[in-house]
């Protein structure tokens, strides 16, 4: 497999990054040695798989890079610093390590701060420890065949028995799906509502009634498994409910902002990576008698994307110093999720065609990039959806 040589997972850009101290250089440094020794090697046999192994999962867990902010208690780090969750999926998006690139934040910084924030006891200390340590990997279940960005327009019911709820739906393009063992689903408690109809509940795999589609055969993120769930008469007890019934809706519109933060960074962390590798092979490849990094068209391509990459990853890691405050806005979280996935894009578009034929070759780390970043400006809200969100304040209160 090809990969980044030399600085593999080194910043390129020449502004000092501040926003890390020493301990945040400290857990880089381990997880940089991780990223090389056990992740790279690995990639292009889970790319085969269409799966991440569950020994991956495992050693995360062991080496304490999941979900860092689970408490003592459970199992956990207790580390509740967001910054270092952000270095986890810099460092794994830098190297093309798409699988658990997107796997791992799902996991940790989506799924379990639902649990943390939301789940009485009984679960948490069920279910935490299993997911600090990686014996089980979470997923979340919000989209439907007819119900992608618009969440108010799920059709999963979830019936109230009593002392159970009876779930009846399905889902889909759901990250971890097929791997995942706990889930939190996102269910009409009233189908009458929208918004205020919605709960979520935390589902065992293990439930009877409760299924996997195949893996999806993707585009590209082949090492990353992503599937349809169905749900049929499934029985979930009341305990296993998040929070209050009706404010579902509520719990995913305060989360979203960290999940569309986790996507920007996954974002500019892949344009870094592109454009790293992208350097690297213009300095060997020969044109003409000579490398094509002395060609001035090259080198000024070169320029512009640096420049690019470097104002976004400034942008980003102010947005990441602010969210590690607890002060980042909704509208800047969605312009860094349109923003950086579109510069993503942007980036590794042009790269591809400065490695000519062989940016077309799957085995050379910019055609596996190339294949990965497209689905970037869909998931977490598309990019259209963000824009729609950043302009409402703009317009609101002014006349037209």
């Amino acid at each position: 497999m090809d990969v980044l040589k030399g600085d593999l997972l080194k910043s390129i850009n020449d502004i000092p990054r501040t926003i890390f101290s020493e301990d945040h250089v400290l857990f880089r440094q381990a997880m940089e040695d991780f990223v090389l020794s056990e992740v790279v090697p690995n990639h292009e046999q889970w790319e085969k798989n269409k799966m991440v192994s569950k020994e991956f999962w495992l050693s995360m867990g062991n080496n304490g890079f999941l979900a860092p902010q689970i408490p003592q208690a459970y199992g956990g780090m207790g580390i509740t610093d967001f910054r270092f969750n952000a270095i986890i999926s810099e460092l794994l998006n830098r190297a093309g390590c798409s699988g658990p690139g997107i796997g791992v934040p799902v996991h940790s910084d989506i799924v379990v701060p639902y649990i943390i924030d939301y789940a009485n006891e009984n679960i948490k200390k069920k279910w935490l420890p299993k997911m600090a340590s990686g014996e089980v990997v979470g997923a979340i279940a919000m989209s439907e065949p007819g119900a992608g960005s618009d969440l108010q327009g799920i059709k999963t019911t979830a019936e109230d028995k009593g002392d159970y709820y009876l779930v009846n739906g399905s889902k889909t393009f759901i990250t971890n799906g097929f791997i995942a063992e706990g889930y939190v689903v996102a269910v009409k408690t009233d189908p009458k509502a929208r918004s205020r109809g919605i709960s979520l509940l935390f589902m065992d795999a293990g439930m009877k009634g409760f299924s996997k589609g195949k893996p999806f055969q993707k585009v590209g993120m082949h090492a990353q498994d992503t599937c349809e769930l169905f749900f049929d008469q499934v029985k979930v007890p009341k305990m296993n409910l998040l929070g209050k019934e009706g404010e579902g809706f509520k719990y995913m519109m305060d989360n979203l902002p960290q999940e569309r933060i986790i996507v920007a960074q996954c974002g500019i962390s892949a344009a870094e990576g592109a454009l790293e590798s992208t350097i690297g092979y213009i300095k060997e490849r020969e044109a003409f008698g000579k490398p094509i990094s002395h060609m001035q068209t090259i080198r000024h391509k070169i320029a512009e994307l640096s420049t690019e990459v470097q104002m976004g990853r400034v942008f980003m890691d102010r947005c990441l110093e602010l969210h590690a405050e607890g002060a980042l806005s909704n509208i800047a979280a969605s312009q860094a999720k349109y923003a950086m996935t579109d510069l993503q894009c942007r980036v590794i578009d042009e790269c591809v065609q400065l490695h000519g034929g062989y940016g077309y070759i799957w085995e050379y780390y910019i055609a596996r990039a190339y294949a990965d970043a497209r689905a970037q400006r869909i998931y977490a809200g598309s990019n259209e959806i963000m824009k729609e969100l950043i302009s409402r304040p703009i317009w609101k209160n002014r006349k037209q």
